[in-house]
């Protein structure tokens, strides 16, 4: 049997143990093997999924996963929500799924989670992107002002979580031009973060049904999938989402799982 497998049985073990095999088998769907992803057990050496070659990029816009397979990237905006941003946490602990944060800085839900929050990060299964301080828009700011925005995040981002985000922003509200994608890139992010699907939980009004909706009509092989931490109603729908990337075969990564970007 090799290393990578006694691992992953290992750490599978563990958590049946903690959890209960009923509670395991349930709350581990993304575990497929040599290529699962093993949930983040203290104590026990954390085994790295293999997702293939990654796919190099040049600076400018990507709006979905190059290439061909059955990755999908999760993304999650601003954070206005604290609970929604532990909702989302708890999700990752729990099911072992790769997600990415566009982190809005100005929110105090990323210092309140930052414990818990900071070993996914460091383990690599959350990564961290710039979503700037308090979410303007970018398109109607000086220069200097893009780059405060930009550099207060990036400054808040390596100070309390050890990485910067770079070179992966995403502008507030998806507006930016080529004036602001200049700004960024002086400022280490040269690389526009878009989406192909959304949750289309930006509405002043959204019900899980709207969430479920959207989850069925996105979530699609090598998509960049937008959501947002500001409102509670998606933390009630994680098994279902669960239920949905599964059926489909789909395998959640960060941006750096399957990226090599530009230097």
């Amino acid at each position: 049997m090799d290393r990578r497998r006694l691992l992953t049985m290992l750490a599978a073990g563990t958590a049946a143990t903690l959890l209960g095999a009923r509670e395991a088998s349930a709350d581990f769907p993304f575990d497929s093997g040599s290529s699962g992803i093993v949930p983040q057990i203290p104590g026990l050496p954390q085994v790295t999924p293999d997702f293939g070659p990654k796919t190099p990029i040049g600076p400018g816009t990507i709006s979905a996963l190059p290439g061909d397979g059955n990755h999908m990237a999760l993304t999650i905006d601003d954070g206005a929500s604290s609970e929604t941003i532990g909702g989302f946490i708890d999700f990752a602990r729990n099911t072992g799924a790769r997600l990415t944060f566009f982190v809005t800085a100005y929110y105090p839900g990323w210092l309140e989670h930052r414990d818990a929050l900071r070993p996914l990060v460091d383990s690599g299964q959350i990564q961290l992107g710039n979503h700037t301080w308090d979410h303007p828009d970018l398109t109607r700011l000086p220069g200097g002002a893009i780059a405060d925005q930009l550099n207060r995040c990036k400054d808040f981002l390596w100070n309390q979580y050890g990485t910067d985000g770079t070179p992966y922003y995403r502008p507030p509200f998806g507006y930016h031009n080529g004036s602001v994608d200049a700004v960024a890139a002086d400022c280490g992010y040269t690389v526009p973060t878009m989406w192909y699907g959304t949750l289309n939980d930006t509405n002043k009004v959204i019900n899980e049904g709207m969430l479920l909706d959207a989850a069925r009509q996105w979530f699609r092989a090598q998509s960049i999938v937008i959501g947002h931490a500001n409102r509670p109603t998606v933390t009630h729908l994680y098994d279902q989402f669960t239920d949905i990337i599964r059926e489909r075969n789909l395998q959640l990564v960060t941006l750096n799982d399957v990226l090599i970007p530009p230097r």
